[in-house]
C-alpha cells in the first residue's frame, strides 16, 4: 500500500493535462485551466473537510520513496512541452483575440505552477535538484528567485525588511510592485555580498545574477530567431502572469504576521506563528503541500511529503485557490483576514508569556 501513496501527488499534474486541453482547444475551452484553477478548485475546497491526522497523507510513515521526487521531476518535461505547444498554437492556429488571451493566461498558470515546484527543488541540498529548480525558473523568466528566496526571504520572513511578506491592510496590487522590484534588487545585493566575501569580481560570470540574466535573454533571443517577436511578447506576458500568481501566493502566505524586534536588535526566532496554513486536501495535493507553510519555514530543507500541519499555527478560512481569489478584492480580503491577523498575533504574544 505504501508504494502507491506517492502517486496521489500526480493529481498536481492535472494542471498540465487541463492546460494542454486549454492550449489545443478552440473558443471558450481556451479558458478551461482558468476555470479549473479559479472556479472548480475553490468551490470544491469549500465543501471538502480539512485533513485529519490519520489521513491518506499519513499512511506512508517513512515517506522516503524516490517516487515522491520523480513526480516532481516530471514537471520539467511537462513544462517545456507546454511552452512548445503554446508557441506552436499561437503561430499555427487561426486564433481570435479572446482565444489568444485564454491560452496566454493558461500558459501563465503553468508557469506559476512550475515556479512552485522550482521552489521545492531549490531548497534541496544536492546540485542536481537545484539545477532542475533553475531550469524551471528559466521557463518563467524568474531565475533570481533562486537567490532571493533561499538566502533572503527565509531569513527575513515576517519582518518589515522582507519584500515578500505582506503587511496588514496592504493592497495586493501595491504588494506586487514592492515584492517584485525589491526582491530583484535584493538578489543583486545578496550576490554582491557573496562575491565580496569570496573576493571575486562582481562584473563576471561568477555573479549568478549576470549568468541568470544572460541565460534568460538567450532563451528569448532563441524564440525570436526560431519564431518571431510576437511569440516572444506573448511568452513574456505568460511568464509575467505566472510571476503574479507566485506573488499572490507570497501575499497570502505571510499576510499581516510579524516577527518583533528583541532588545538586542535582532528579530525573534521564526515560529509556526509567522506563516499561514491551509490544511485542505486539494490544496495539499495540487500545491505539493506548500499550504503547510509553517512547517516549511521551520525547516526549509524538509521534503514536501514530510511536511506536517501545526494546529497552533494561523490557518486560512479557506484553501489557497480561494484565498488567492479573495486577495484580488482587497476590501473583502481585509474583512475576512484582519481580525484573524490580530487574533494570531495576540495568541503568539500570550504563548510567549506563558513560556
Amino acid at each position: 500500500m505504501n508504494k502507491i501513496i506517492p502517486f496521489q501527488y500526480l493529481f498536481a499534474h492535472l494542471f498540465f493535462v487541463v492546460g494542454w486541453f486549454s492550449l489545443y482547444s478552440p473558443g471558450i475551452f481556451s479558458y478551461s485551466l482558468m476555470i479549473f484553477g479559479f472556479v472548480i478548485l475553490p468551490i470544491l475546497e469549500i465543501f471538502l473537510p480539512k485533513v485529519s491526522f490519520n489521513s491518506f497523507f499519513d499512511i506512508d510513515k517513512t515517506k522516503n520513496s524516490f517516487l515522491y521526487d520523480l513526480i516532481l521531476y516530471l514537471t520539467i518535461p511537462f513544462q517545456f512541452f507546454s511552452i512548445i505547444l503554446f508557441l506552436y498554437v499561437i503561430n499555427h492556429f487561426n486564433l481570435s483575440i479572446y482565444e489568444i488571451i485564454g491560452k496566454t493566461l493558461c500558459m501563465g498558470i503553468l508557469c506559476g505552477h512550475s515556479i512552485n515546484v522550482a521552489h521545492e527543488l531549490g531548497h534541496r541540498k544536492n546540485n542536481f535538484e537545484q539545477f532542475l529548480s533553475k531550469i524551471l525558473l528559466l521557463s518563467s523568466l524568474y531565475m533570481h528567485f533562486f537567490i532571493e528566496h533561499n538566502r533572503g526571504h527565509h531569513l527575513k520572513v515576517a519582518t518589515k525588511i522582507d519584500p515578500a511578506s505582506a503587511k496588514k491592510s496592504e493592497w495586493l496590487y501595491i504588494f506586487f510592485i514592492r515584492s517584485i522590484v525589491y526582491q530583484y534588487i535584493s538578489s543583486w545585493k545578496i550576490e554582491y555580498k557573496r562575491l565580496k566575501i569570496k573576493r571575486l569580481s562582481f562584473f563576471s560570470l561568477s555573479n549568478q545574477m549576470i549568468r541568470f540574466t544572460l541565460i534568460q535573454l538567450l532563451l528569448l533571443f532563441t524564440i525570436y530567431i526560431l519564431l518571431n517577436i510576437y511569440s516572444v511578447s506573448l511568452f513574456i506576458i505568460a511568464a509575467f502572469f505566472g510571476i503574479i500568481l507566485l506573488e499572490t501566493i507570497n501575499y497570502v502566505e505571510h499576510y499581516g504576521l510579524i516577527r518583533n524586534l528583541k532588545d538586542n536588535g535582532r528579530y525573534e526566532s521564526i515560529s509556526e506563528f509567522h506563516s499561514w496554513n491551509s490544511n485542505y486536501p486539494l490544496g495539499r495535493l495540487f500545491f505539493f503541500q506548500l499550504t503547510l507553510h509553517s512547517d516549511h519555514h521551520m525547516k526549509s530543507t524538509k521534503k514536501y511529503q514530510k511536511l506536517t500541519s501545526w494546529e497552533s499555527a494561523p490557518h486560512h478560512p479557506t484553501g489557497y485557490p480561494g484565498m488567492m481569489l479573495l486577495a484580488f478584492i482587497p476590501p473583502l480580503f481585509f474583512y475576512c483576514m484582519n481580525d484573524l491577523v490580530d487574533y494570531y498575533n495576540s495568541i503568539k504574544i500570550e504563548s510567549k508569556k506563558h513560556f
